[in-house]
């Protein structure tokens, strides 16, 4: 309890270190979204300066998430000469509040060049500061937003607060519209589900493919993979417990309220949550979550793998974003209460929801559209690309009689599960089951977005939802408000987005080869990669969308579109000079050498004996032999389709170019290498095994 949030300039420090006028009206600020006023911005300065210098800081950062998807600082010194050779430690309210950065060297999607180098970190006074401790190092870390000279958003965090705003405003005319006058703002809270595979560093090191992707571009399955599902909520090893530790203190430290974790379904994968908070707080905490993985990993000699498939053959890693509506008195808009059929503001929610999701699917796919995603999305451990909505068995019935008469008048209720034996307690069942194959499920009193990649910013994911739900809350306000029977309206409103919007309603078996042609016959949209996601930024209705928002202007969006297309481009390039450089200076030279092993054996096995049979030398030779040759003219053909890749003219030519021509023949290298190491001498192999990474952590 005393380690929490003690590396934080929290409310409760505020509240302390500052004025009370000033604590105040700074959190006057921050609920009603006001400017500050450099006065106020000085008086806080001086007070987080006050106390980071307590704790040892020598220097402050402004901390911000460029379109990278990881984050950025750099770091400032409290430090002013004042002659004669003497210094004063000062942090002013201007620095705190704004600091310059160079935009050109970050993905900027044309909004920045070199010539036009100015941006600028703005202070998020709603993310509160914490100390970043490195060794003896103390840094004072300021959330910020990042845009360039011109104001364009170049960062994760600046749409996602404008998002916030839009759905705050929206949403406020929902509940004015069912009577209530209190509540002041509504906010989305999220909580997000972090999985990840830790292995011993020592042996990543010796995997120039996991050092350079983050992923193994070779590797052949061992004899026991994930097939007895022993590994998912199985015992945590020592090894495992003392890493798990570690990252508890340290997360909480900087007030990451981490609550739940466990093993996950591969071996080495496992999985931590962290308790739902504001989105904004929530995208940054879910940030220091996996800088932190990382980190503490590297203490404990590990190496924490965030890719999304960074092995072939066992369950990917994914993020779970639960998201959910609540108002600052406490008012959860997505909660059903005892009775759904009978809650009318939720009814509507709900139907708005359903809505926004189905007209705008393209783009809730696009927010999840991440190059290691393309690995795991549709196979048997993630959901399909298709985007529908899991709601329930009681929810289902109540949308039937919603649909067939505009009226609910029952809805299921819950029941208790006798277990059989007396000394068990009865276990009163929730609502509706689970399903794990929806991408978007809603799971009693939220919806959990499950299509994330695990290395991805939660951002995307959710501006994209606060934005399409804000838009079908002022639809539904803008007729509903002009509507003299508000009851009789707000009933048929109801059935006519539900009738209309029933197609994106699945209860089914997501990982189902018959799912794929229904979703067809429903009209519903399957884009299987990433590439074929991307352009949902650009098309008509997206830029009308987020331009009537003010989440994106039309340049903003074609930057990003444009940084998407770049990014898929430039990490398969990466992954296939990997493949070239590996299999040239490795794998094939280790082949060489167990070829000329097997023929030295063959030789000698004759000169010594004219009738030993040699056939098993032999067919080890030639099959050796065959799968060389092959990887070597695999090889070349990749080596040709790279060089021929300097031929595409635009970003979008580059990715659709790598994605239809170098995966496959990077795919066509992959095979016979791996097949080789299926009949290599281990002592050869010039790399650790699929056997050597996964099970050399979890079974100590």
């Amino acid at each position: 309890m005393d380690n929490f949030s003690k590396n934080v300039f929290h409310d409760g420090m505020m509240r302390e270190r500052l004025p009370k006028n000033v604590y105040m009206n700074l959190k006057k600020a921050i609920q009603e979204g006001n400017s500050l006023t450099l006065e106020l911005a000085d008086a806080v300065a001086q007070g987080m300066k006050e106390w980071a210098i307590e704790q040892g800081a020598t220097h402050y950062t402004h901390w911000f998430q460029p379109l990278t998807g990881i984050t950025a600082e750099k770091h400032e010194a409290f430090l002013s000469p004042v002659g004669e050779g003497k210094v004063m430690l000062e942090f002013s309210g201007k620095e705190l509040v704004r600091s310059e950065a160079d935009a050109s060297s970050f993905p900027s999607g044309g909004l920045r060049a070199t010539f036009e180098a100015r941006g600028y970190t703005v202070w998020d006074c709603t993310s509160p500061a914490f100390l970043r401790r490195e060794g003896e190092t103390v840094t004072l870390c300021i959330p910020t937003a990042f845009c360039s000279y011109t104001g364009e958003a170049l960062d994760k965090k600046t749409p996602l607060l404008r998002s916030m705003e839009a759905i705050n405003r929206e949403a406020l005319r929902i509940l004015r519209l069912f009577g209530n006058t209190k509540s002041r703002y509504v906010k989305p809270s999220v909580g997000a589900e972090q999985e990840y595979f830790l292995i011993d560093r020592e042996k990543y090191l010796k995997r120039k493919d996991l050092v350079y992707t983050g992923r193994t571009l070779f590797g052949s399955m061992p004899a026991k993979g994930q097939e007895l599902d022993d590994h998912y909520y199985g015992i945590i090893r020592k090894r495992i417990a003392e890493f798990m530790r570690d990252l508890d203190e340290e997360l909480w430290s900087l007030g990451v309220p981490v609550k739940t974790e466990h093993n996950e379904v591969a071996p080495s994968q496992h999985e931590l949550a962290v308790v739902y908070e504001e989105a904004n707080i929530s995208l940054d905490h879910n940030q220091l979550v996996m800088e932190s993985l990382k980190k503490v990993a590297s203490r404990h000699g590990l190496e924490c793998l965030l890719h999304e498939k960074p092995f072939s053959g066992v369950n990917g890693s994914g993020k779970h974003n639960n998201w959910s509506l609540t108002t600052d008195d406490g008012i959860n808009l997505m909660n059903p209460g005892e009775s759904p059929h009978e809650n009318v503001q939720f009814l509507l929610v709900l139907a708005c929801v359903l809505a926004a999701v189905d007209s705008h699917s393209e783009l809730l796919r696009m927010s999840a559209a991440n190059v290691g995603n393309d690995h795991r999305l549709g196979a048997d451990e993630a959901p399909p690309a298709i985007i529908s909505c899991f709601i329930g068995s009681q929810l289902q019935g109540v949308v039937e009689q919603l649909i067939g008469t505009g009226y609910a008048t029952k809805s299921k209720k819950r029941k208790s599960l006798t277990m059989g034996v007396s000394a068990l307690p009865n276990v009163l069942a929730d609502d509706t089951d689970r399903n794990r194959t929806s991408p978007f499920a809603f799971t009693g009193n939220k919806f959990e977005f499950r299509m994330l990649g695990s290395s991805d910013s939660i951002a995307s994911a959710n501006i994209i939802l606060n934005t399409i739900t804000a838009e079908q809350f002022q639809k539904a306000a803008d007729y509903l408000e002009k509507q003299e029977d508000f009851q009789l309206a707000v009933h048929d409103y109801i059935k006519e987005l539900l009738t209309k919007h029933e197609r994106i309603i699945f209860n089914g078996n997501g990982y189902a080869k018959e799912w794929v042609t229904e979703a067809e016959n429903r009209g519903l949209p399957n884009l299987s990669s990433m590439v074929q996601a991307i352009s949902a930024l650009t098309k008509k209705e997206a830029i009308k969308l987020f331009s009537k928002f003010s989440i994106y202007t039309e340049s903003e969006l074609r930057s990003r579109e444009l940084v998407e297309y770049e990014h898929y481009a430039k990490v398969i390039h990466i992954e296939a000079r990997a493949m070239v450089n590996i299999s040239g200076k490795q794998i094939i030279p280790a082949a060489i050498q167990y070829v000329e092993r097997l023929a030295s054996t063959l030789r000698l096995v004759r000169e010594v004996s004219k009738t030993a049979s040699t056939y098993a030398e032999e067919r080890l030779l030639n099959e050796a032999s065959a799968l060389l040759e092959e990887i070597d003219k695999k090889r070349e053909a990749l080596l040709a389709q790279l060089e021929k890749s300097v031929e595409c003219k635009s970003e979008r030519e580059k990715a659709f170019y790598a994605y239809e021509t170098i995966v496959p023949a990077m795919q066509e290298l992959r095979r016979p290498c791996d097949s080789l190491e299926t009949i290599m001498d281990k002592s050869l192999w010039p790399f650790p095994s699929y056997g050597d990474l996964l099970y050399e952590v979890s079974e100590i």
